[in-house]
């Protein structure tokens, strides 16, 4: 790797840091940078996972000492969420996961829609729908399951799911979310390390930038709060929907 090349991927990485932080979906950014950068897909999938493992983690830092993590509160969802990952990960290299590439758009389409006509969503608690011991149990197995098999939008299906199951804000939710997500992708990040699916040279530049970028993210989204988060939630959705309807589109 040349250093002309390194710095871009810093680069990349402080992007994919940054927006992941808020809204979830630097992959948007990270997996195309590695592909680019001539990696095969298994390495580049693991070794995406090696650098955003980090930008999640100064996120969580970040949200923690805003006081927007009650780790009572996610221990649970955070065990579950890291075994069912796990899983997902080993299951992946096992079957195929054409379907959910299939399904997953318009999902997340569905998603986008409904968060932009709903312009109150999660800016107050509202009352919880379920307890947190079976949310752990029902949204750490699914979508823990979730992101270990496939991955796109996980972060979007836990930011919605904290706001309309536990009530949560949308603050307080993407804290959640950034905790649920350090778990499934240290999960993931293990099995791929396991089966040497990862770059370290190329994870070493893009760990520096999403440091940086998650830091910066996670600064602004709590200075911010909800209506910031909200605008790069939705353009983030949107954008995610479009990559993976082209890459369907692409690949016929």
């Amino acid at each position: 790797m040349t250093w002309e090349l390194l710095t871009l991927l810093f680069l990349a990485g402080l992007s994919a840091g940054f927006i992941d932080a808020i809204a979830g979906g630097g992959g948007l950014i990270s997996v195309p940078a590695l592909l680019w950068a001539g990696l095969t897909p298994q390495m580049a999938l693991g070794t995406n996972k090696m650098q955003s493992t980090w930008g999640t983690l100064m996120a969580v830092i970040k949200y923690a000492k805003a006081g927007l993590v009650g780790w009572k509160e996610v221990r649970l969802t955070v065990l579950v969420t890291f075994l069912s990952s796990g899983l997902g990960t080993w299951a992946v290299t096992l079957v195929s996961n054409e379907v959910l590439k299939k399904i997953v758009p318009w999902m997340l389409l569905g998603i986008a829609i409904y968060v932009l006509f709903s312009p109150s969503l999660g800016r107050t608690t509202a009352k919880a729908r379920l307890s947190l011991a079976t949310f752990a149990c029902i949204a750490g197995g699914i979508l823990g399951f979730y992101d270990g098999f496939f991955g796109p939008g996980a972060g979007t299906f836990w930011t919605l799911a904290c706001i309309s199951l536990i009530g949560l804000t949308l603050t307080h939710a993407t804290a959640f979310t950034k905790v649920a997500n350090l778990a499934s992708n240290a999960a993931s990040l293990i099995v791929f390390v396991a089966s040497a699916r990862v770059n370290y040279e190329v994870a070493a530049a893009m760990i520096a930038g999403q440091l940086m970028g998650g830091r910066l993210g996670a600064t602004l989204a709590i200075r911010h709060g909800a209506p910031f988060i909200r605008i790069i939630f939705i353009s983030v959705v949107f954008a995610m929907v479009l990559k993976l309807l082209w890459d369907q589109w692409s690949a016929r």
